[in-house]
């Protein structure tokens, strides 16, 4: 039986080398998670250290990244994920460091119902990436899409951002814009390589830069893309924060019966 690695996902007797690996390593900074039943890719809550002597394919992270469209629900976490960014992550997700007045009025405003935002979530369900969709309709004017996001340091170097690129310009094509449009300063050369990697015409002007991708037609594929994207994004989310609870149960049921060991142990002296 041979192993298969199709779009980053792990199958057939990787599981084994997973273990195997483990025992050369002696378990060493191994933090491999196969979760076949969900296709679940490889992912860290800490930031990625190589391991050594591991395969090629178990040394990249997995293309495929869990992103799930948010709500008003979500505000508050949202509000705590731009907060965390520091100074200068702060200048080249806004375009000047916003202090935390601004940043609180910026998600008090956005409309979860006419625009879309896009998080990444980690086990502890905090949002790691996030990215933000506005969308401008124009009577008489070809409908425009604007994308903005981030990453947290920590996250970065994995493609989520060009994950969430991607994500942002389907969701945009599916409500018929014709134009995704970022507007970002001319140092955040992160944004500016993902936006020209797929095939966006980024234009300079002074410390500004222009990056504009001309989106095709929604089809039918393009909505089934969207439509199976969400959902397995959604079962991806549902099966962490059961893990969360479940995990949080057996710490209650720990606790208990260490307790209840002590007092039985100062009975008996």
């Amino acid at each position: 039986m041979c192993t298969s690695v199709e779009n980053g996902f792990l199958s057939g007797w990787a599981a084994f080398e997973l273990k195997r690996l483990a025992y050369k390593n002696q378990g060493k900074t191994l933090i491999f998670v196969v979760m076949h039943a969900l296709d679940e890719p490889v992912e860290h809550d800490e930031p990625h250290v190589p391991l050594r002597g591991a395969p090629a394919y178990l040394a990249r992270h997995s293309s495929w990244v869990s992103i799930r469209s948010l709500g008003a629900n979500h505000r508050n976490r949202v509000l705590t994920h731009l907060l965390s960014l520091d100074s200068q992550d702060r200048m080249m997700r806004f375009g000047y460091v916003a202090n935390d007045a601004q940043i609180e009025a910026y998600v008090d405003r956005l409309d979860f119902h006419h625009d879309a935002v896009f998080g990444v979530f980690n086990r502890k369900l905090e949002i790691v990436a996030l990215a933000h969709l506005a969308i401008c309709r124009v009577q008489g004017a070809e409908p425009v899409g604007d994308f903005g996001g981030s990453v947290l340091p920590a996250w970065r170097g994995r493609g989520i951002g060009g994950r969430l690129y991607e994500r942002a310009a389907l969701h945009a094509r599916n409500e018929g814009v014709e134009l995704l449009h970022i507007q970002a300063l001319a140092s955040n050369t992160p944004m500016l390589a993902i936006a020209r990697k797929h095939g966006a015409s980024v234009h300079r002007m002074g410390s500004e830069s222009e990056a504009c991708l001309r989106l095709p037609q929604p089809s039918l594929e393009s909505r089934l893309q969207e439509i199976l994207e969400e959902y397995w994004a959604n079962i991806h989310y549902t099966a962490k924060s059961q893990m969360r609870a479940w995990t949080a149960c057996l710490a209650v049921f720990q606790s208990i019966r260490e307790r209840a060991i002590s007092a039985n142990n100062t009975c008996s002296s």
